[in-house]
């Protein structure tokens, strides 16, 4: 296994390109950790599946290997559990929700198929309380089985509409894997060797310390929405500017960012997509992202969470009239646009989110975890910003020098094995971002126990 992972040809410098999205299986710590805690039975697993899937650095060959997840933690084929604040962001509800479970069998047995060209209760229910929530004019859907096609399926709504191909986004941003999403997309890791990319795909720096060259920091001056205007004024024949609401990393926009940008957008014609698909569904503490910062985007994207962490789900939300924009064509034409079971699966979400009140409670225990954070940052140098809206929190670290603050990747890789050590898994972003996305059935007895968790392995590192 050790063999597949290390990569000898990768520079320093390569690897902290790559580390944006997360931890790579190319780093010697992580082999190293491997050796030290994987037993040998489960290491037969991890070699077998090494051998039939394609390798990939951020995932195969794998970590480690699951027997079951429930509610707010995982827990691997030895018996060890761990709470798990990463979940790829799809566990909004928890891990296997007794509703969301419950529905899906009712709907196996009733239905588990529907072809094209029909519909199905499912569906019609599905849309119905997904769209009741979102604020007018975003009163149409569809449905595809992942974020990814749902980003694509928003990128040719745009062109349809407006008679235009090109788009502005942001570099660092994420919006899937696929050719088309990569292009718009800016990170190194799924850009690189990719070979040319799609026409007409804009970039500007993102609002973000790690990407934006301004680094204003609290005297931001929103130079980096400045950028986006500058670039609709001079292409002149914009279709749509794709971005991340809240980047997940995370980061949060100035208040006034995404309002300089809608009236941008008004002005030169082009429409606002907002990808929420990590960050919806109640994550940041408002059920959209976008309702922190008073404006309403021509399109958003929901996904991940969706299908309540059992089913892959994402959906388009699109102006009521963009309807008439794809008459004689089609956006997705997926097989499984109309899947029953898997929306059974996302109205039960919808329902369970609002039933439990977890939108409230993302709010309410997001602001006790950033207190408990900036206690760790008051005794942990190593710390140099705590962040966070809702339950999409991150800490950075870095190493204080005569010439400023530098990344400190290789520290934020050492706290990240330390805490899987001890029971908590969380994902590394740019480098020296701690990313903590928990579920949003989390307790606070369970927060406090990772915080623990990450106090103790900051105290190693250190």
């Amino acid at each position: 296994m050790g063999r597949h992972m290390e990569h000898p040809s990768r520079s320093a410098a390569d690897l902290d390109v790559l580390r944006s999205e997360g931890d790579l299986n190319l780093s010697p710590r992580r082999v190293a950790w491997s050796r030290e805690h994987i037993s040998p039975d489960t290491r037969v697993l991890l070699e077998e599946d090494a051998r039939y899937f394609l390798h990939q650095s951020l995932s195969s060959p794998c970590l480690n290997a699951l027997e079951r997840c429930e509610g707010a933690t995982i827990t691997d084929v030895e018996g060890r559990t761990l709470l798990d604040f990463h979940g790829n962001n799809v566990h909004q509800v928890g891990f296997s929700h007794p509703r969301v479970m419950a529905a899906i069998r009712r709907q196996l047995e009733e239905l588990s198929f529907c072809p094209r060209r029909y519909t199905c209760r499912a569906a019609v229910d599905f849309a119905r309380e997904l769209t009741a929530l979102a604020p007018a004019p975003l009163k149409r859907v569809l449905f595809a089985p992942g974020g990814t096609s749902a980003i694509g399926m928003a990128l040719k709504l745009a062109r349809a509409a407006t008679g235009r191909f090109k788009t502005i986004s942001m570099w660092e941003s994420f919006h899937g894997a696929s050719l088309d999403c990569i292009s718009v997309g800016g990170e190194a890791i799924f850009r690189r060797g990719m070979g040319p990319m799609m026409p007409g795909t804009e970039h500007v720096p993102p609002p973000d310390p790690s990407g934006c060259p301004f680094r204003c920091g609290s005297a931001c001056n929103l130079a980096c929405a400045d950028y986006v205007e500058y670039v609709l004024e001079r292409e002149g024949d914009v279709a749509a500017v794709v971005a991340e609401t809240i980047r997940c990393t995370p980061f949060i926009p100035p208040p006034d960012y995404w309002r300089k940008i809608r009236a941008a957008c008004d002005r030169h014609g082009a429409l606002l997509i907002l990808d929420e698909i990590p960050i919806g569904l109640g994550r940041t503490g408002r059920f959209f992202a976008f309702e922190h910062y008073g404006v309403v985007p021509d399109m958003v994207v929901l996904g991940k969470g969706l299908g309540g962490g059992v089913f892959p789900l994402a959906a388009l939300l699109a102006r009521e009239d963009l309807n008439q924009a794809f008459a004689h064509g089609a956006l997705g034409h997926y097989t499984h646009e109309k899947n029953p079971v898997a929306c059974a699966a996302g109205l039960a979400t919808l329902e369970v989110i609002r039933d439990e009140r977890l939108v409230e409670h993302a709010a309410e225990l997001g602001a006790y975890a950033l207190e408990r954070f900036a206690e760790l940052r008051a005794r942990h140098p190593l710390i140099v910003d705590v962040r966070g809206l809702g339950l999409v929190m991150g800490i950075e670290l870095g190493r204080r020098t005569a010439q400023g603050i530098e990344r400190a990747t290789d520290e934020a890789e050492r706290v990240l094995y330390a805490a899987l050590s001890r029971g908590l898994n969380f994902k590394v972003s740019m480098g020296s971002i701690l990313t903590l996305t928990p579920a949003l059935t989390l307790t606070r007895d369970q927060l406090d126990q990772a915080v623990d968790i990450l106090d103790a392995s900051l105290a190693e590192v250190r």
